[in-house]
């Protein structure tokens, strides 16, 4: 049985629809509040419970072969995605699990102090490679559902905002081909006690992203370009009246700041190990979004 976190996220949700596509048992991990019910339908064990709480962990990954943890932090970077994954660690060892596939974050070794969810991944990884576990450590840039609200919006105004600098490089990934390489990863011998950095086949610009929009929909781009310091600076007046929000948007601020991207000989690798085309940014929208 494999059990995988985060089953009702963007990522999550497609590795348990991959796993029923291919008739295997698989155990998905909500919450009450998630919309779970496609999940159910398709036939996944749906297990509700919550990530904070040690029980829920213990209860949920009894008789379970594999774990793949793709849950995201939300808010809490330190309950989630440090300190579910420590506990699922935990258990995948007093379990005898077979393979542990953990999505952690392209750039997490760099040592962003600003972003509580790189430094806990961080720590995972550490925590991980020296369990005793064999694993899978998957660090994917973007995920190309992410701009799939985007690319509506685009479609409908034809603007595209975003902020900092354009020139900033990125590979975001196909969400369908990380779910893919997730569930390998616990079959290919290749991939075990190995890190991956997973991103899509082509070093994107920013600039980039709303040429693509404009062959999609076949509609020129306004472009809505703030400087980074304007984030800055609500940031700043925003920690004035929330300190905690100010803390959390580290991550958002990181992401913005930086370039997250996959060199030529990094997925070529991917591609080898797990015998699998990487999909394009521009391919992924056009089959979600795109206008034929």
């Amino acid at each position: 049985m494999y059990l995988v976190t985060g089953a009702t996220g963007s990522l999550g949700r497609r590795i348990v629809r991959q796993l029923r596509d291919r008739e295997q048992v698989v155990r998905a991990f909500v919450r009450l509040s998630s919309r779970f019910g496609e999940l159910e339908d398709r036939g996944a064990n749906i297990f509700i419970g919550d990530l904070k709480y040690e029980r829920d962990i213990i209860k949920a990954c009894h008789d379970v072969k594999y774990i793949i943890s793709s849950h995201g932090s939300g808010s809490d970077a330190q309950a989630l995605d440090y300190r579910a994954n420590i506990d699922l660690i935990d258990q995948a060892i007093s379990n005898g699990v077979e393979h542990f596939v953990f999505i952690s974050v392209l750039g997490v070794d760099r040592g962003y102090d600003d972003s509580a969810t790189f430094k806990a991944k961080r720590e995972v990884e550490k925590y991980l490679i020296s369990s005793g576990l064999n694993y899978t450590i998957l660090r994917p840039s973007g995920f190309a559902n992410n701009l799939i609200p985007l690319a509506e919006r685009f479609r409908d105004t034809g603007i595209y905002f975003s902020i900092g600098e354009q020139k900033n490089r990125s590979s975001i990934v196909s969400t369908d081909d990380l779910a893919k390489i997730a569930i390998a990863s616990c079959q290919i011998e290749t991939a075990k006690n190995q890190i991956f950095d997973v991103g899509g086949p082509d070093i994107l610009k920013r600039e980039d992203v709303p040429r693509i929009f404009s062959r999609l929909f076949n509609r020129e781009a306004i472009i809505i370009n703030p400087p980074l310091q304007l984030f800055d600076g609500l940031r700043a007046g925003i920690g004035l009246i929330n300190p905690e929000l100010n803390k959390s948007l580290g991550t958002l601020r990181t992401l913005l700041a930086h370039e997250f991207f996959c060199t030529q000989d990094e997925i070529s690798r991917l591609e080898s190990t797990f015998a699998i085309k990487m999909e394009s940014l521009e391919s992924f929208l056009r089959r979600y979004v795109g206008q034929n």
